[in-house]
């Protein structure tokens, strides 16, 4: 038997009651107000197994009978970021929220961070992503100070172009200041973010890390203590810094990450697959790209029968999200959103309303193996 969990990375799917305590404004609705931007969208396969009984969503019916069990989540945890998400996904509820900077790091960490790099960071404030880099990129090329920027969520990102700071320079930077980041600053998530190009064409790259807080015993543990392996695909191995898992692929984009899960089915015949679909969020949500994010629903859609084509009688696939990003809203930063829940077994479909707590995902894992 194979579970598979894939999470859409920011698939949101409607403001929570407490949106404004994290900061964003009424209405948020990541995939409803995409297909409503975009005059509908075209998902025949997520339409049939219940997707539209979760939101309003412009393109897809409520089915009268729902191939999948479909239930809308309410976090339990304080925060609206990836670890914070992907954790209560795990059975690990985040009761006390991790710390953010909403003006920069304060001086005693870039000090620290300064006597690791050896030359003092450039920027220091919450910021997108494209949009430092864009800013600041020139004079890192000509000093060569990293570029430190953070942002709603508890992290502490440094950019750095390829050809002036080498990757195994820009990882090891970060790997240290993951181990300075101690209580009180001790943020969920220590992220290298590289780039190439020039002043006016600057890119990330696909060689991202992750170095996320040490996490307690979660559900991936308990499958690993019953000898159930755990393949993680994109940034799942990051999240959970490899805690009971058994292989982990990086990938480069959604489409790479679905082939890769594609391919573990075709070859396990025993295990959880746990899946990141890191491209709505990065490259969709927090640039405010509505139409690629559509085409990146539609795109993840048309794959859904080869997976289903690959299921066994027993086989389970869970598809939810961790928050939401919505790019229609203002601001960069994810949205604090109810996510969805989409069990397709061989077990008949319904749809189950509300359910309290991401925590819903792990037990649902757990119990397919009889635990």
């Amino acid at each position: 038997m194979r579970v598979v969990t894939i999470v859409l990375d920011s698939g949101g799917i409607g403001a929570l009651a407490d949106f404004a305590g994290y900061g964003d404004t009424s209405g948020a609705n990541t995939i409803g107000n995409v297909a409503r931007r975009v005059g509908g969208l075209h998902m025949p396969a997520f339409e049939r197994l219940g997707l539209g009984h979760l939101t309003a969503i412009e393109g897809l019916a409520a089915v009268p009978e729902p191939r999948a069990r479909v239930a809308r989540l309410r976090e339990k945890s304080r925060g609206k970021d990836t670890i914070t998400g992907h954790w209560e996904m795990a059975g690990i509820v985040t009761a006390v929220p991790f710390p953010t900077y909403p003006h920069g790091f304060p001086a005693e960490v870039v000090e620290q961070f300064t006597r690791i790099t050896g030359v003092a960071p450039l920027g220091n404030r919450p910021a997108s992503g494209t949009e430092i880099i864009e800013e600041l990129g020139a004079e890192h090329l000509a000093t060569g100070r990293p570029i430190l920027y953070t942002s709603a969520d508890s992290v502490f990102q440094v950019a750095a172009h390829e050809e002036v700071i080498p990757l195994a320079t820009l990882y090891v930077w970060c790997e240290r200041a993951r181990e300075m980041l101690v209580a009180p600053h001790n943020v969920n998530r220590v992220i290298a973010r590289p780039f190439i190009g020039t002043p006016g064409a600057f890119v990330r790259t696909p060689n991202r890390r992750d170095y996320a807080i040490e996490p307690p015993p979660s559900v991936l543990d308990t499958l690993a203590e019953r000898g159930i392996d755990v393949h993680a695909v994109g940034k799942i191995c990051d999240i959970y810094c490899g805690h009971g898992i058994a292989s982990s692929v990086r990938v480069a984009d959604n489409r790479d990450a679905m082939e890769r899960t594609l391919e573990l089915l075709e070859r396990v015949d025993h295990g959880f697959i746990f899946t990141n679909l890191n491209d709505f969020d990065s490259k969709y949500g927090h640039r405010r790209n509505v139409r690629g994010y559509a085409e990146a629903l539609e795109a993840l859609d048309a794959l859904v029968p080869r997976l289903e084509a690959l299921l066994r009688p027993e086989d389970h696939v869970i598809f939810t999200a961790d928050h939401g990003c919505d790019p229609t809203a203002p601001g960069s930063d994810h949205t604090r959103e109810y996510v969805p829940f989409v069990h397709l077994s061989a077990a008949s479909g319904a749809a189950l309303g509300e359910l309290e707590g991401l925590d819903n995902v792990g037990r649902t894992v757990l119990g397919a193996f009889g635990i």
